[in-house]
């Protein structure tokens, strides 16, 4: 099994040590990969910068001139009071959209069987004209437009199952029936968005499928509302290429969110989405970092997505179980609803 395997040590000079999504969270990433042996079986793809017309394919000249004019100052500005951007941080997020474009390059022209993209910041909150929530571009969206428009795929998957809604890239492709966009995720909760009936508008209804959870839920919950709601969704749609926005936040011992789910748990969503896309679309998926802000977690959840993607066995995992308690109630209720309104 060829991965592709696409980070950039740039991916650091975006930093602000005291804020949460710092680069801190990719070095222990490169760290643990280099440690457990793994660095070296993945297929290093040295990635390009994106150009403006690839993130004008999703965002504004608005979205893409604040940026520039960021970069042009001599300090640090926060855009939001989550958001900071710095003279160099452009140039980091048009590596990082690049990063993904290259992987769902390499995927798609048969280069690797697979993709991992190792990159920040993220980009799953950016929208079309304004960066929030730690995000500056929304790389798997600007990824998903490559795919289509440089590829010819077209219908692309996007499964998010970050701790926080993916509001960025829902709005981008809420009126696309092309994209398919699947969020499961912490609620209420940041950004606020991403109810069970936002399910997409005029010819994208439909494609929009939204699982909005409580805090506490873990690996049983997920599992159940990935076997009955992801997994049919995703094969009724057929997809030629499946991307996943993957964060390590709703493990149960990261500082920012309340969910439960475990490295085990983790580690059967990323084997599980690898088999629908062997059974979907020749293999085609690219795994693209979000959020996580626990370094162990984050770190040792990144190695298994590489041994999994590789066709290796086994799971790193220094925390072991959650003591989760399952509210199957919710969970019930949210399956039979979500049936309903997608007639699954």
């Amino acid at each position: 099994m060829t991965t592709a395997y696409l980070t950039h040590s740039q991916f650091t000079a975006h930093d602000y040590p005291r804020h949460p999504e710092h680069a801190g969270r990719i070095q222990a990433i490169w760290q643990q990969l280099q440690a457990q042996g793994l660095t070296e079986q993945l297929l290093a793809i040295a990635p390009v910068a994106a150009s403006d017309a690839q993130i004008r394919a999703v965002h504004s000249a608005a979205h893409l001139n604040r940026l520039v004019e960021i970069a042009r100052k001599k300090r640090r500005v926060f855009i939001d009071q989550d958001t900071y951007a710095l003279p160099i941080s452009l140039e980091t997020a048009r590596l990082a959209a690049g990063a993904v474009i290259g992987a769902v390059d390499a995927v798609s022209g048969g280069q690797a069987q697979n993709g991992l993209a190792v990159v920040r910041p993220p980009g799953h909150h950016a929208t079309a004209g304004w960066q929030m929530g730690f995000c500056l571009l929304n790389n798997i969206a600007i990824a998903a437009k490559q795919a289509q428009n440089e590829h010819g795929l077209q219908k692309v998957l996007i499964f998010d199952y970050d701790v926080h809604h993916g509001n960025g890239t829902q709005e981008l492709f809420y009126n696309d029936p092309s994209v398919l966009f699947i969020s499961i995720h912490q609620s209420p909760f940041y950004p606020g968005s991403g109810a069970l009936r936002e399910t997409g508008a005029g010819p994208g209804r439909g494609a929009t499928v939204n699982l909005p959870i409580a805090g506490g839920h873990g690996d049983a919950d997920y599992r159940r509302l990935f076997a009955e709601i992801v997994s049919p969704s995703i094969e009724r749609f057929a997809p030629d290429l499946m991307l996943v926005s993957v964060g390590f936040d709703a493990h149960f011992v990261d500082p920012l969110a309340s969910m439960q789910l475990s490295l085990a748990g983790y580690d059967w969503l990323a084997r599980a989405c690898l088999d629908l896309a062997e059974n979907l679309c020749g293999g085609k998926i690219v795994f693209v970092m979000e959020g996580g802000y626990d370094l162990a977690a984050l770190a040792h959840g990144w190695c298994n997505i590489a041994r999994a993607s590789l066709g290796l066995d086994g799971i790193s995992d220094p925390y072991g179980p959650a003591q989760a308690r399952e509210a199957a109630s919710q969970v019930d209720s949210l399956i039979t609803a979500a049936r309903r309104i997608h007639n699954l």
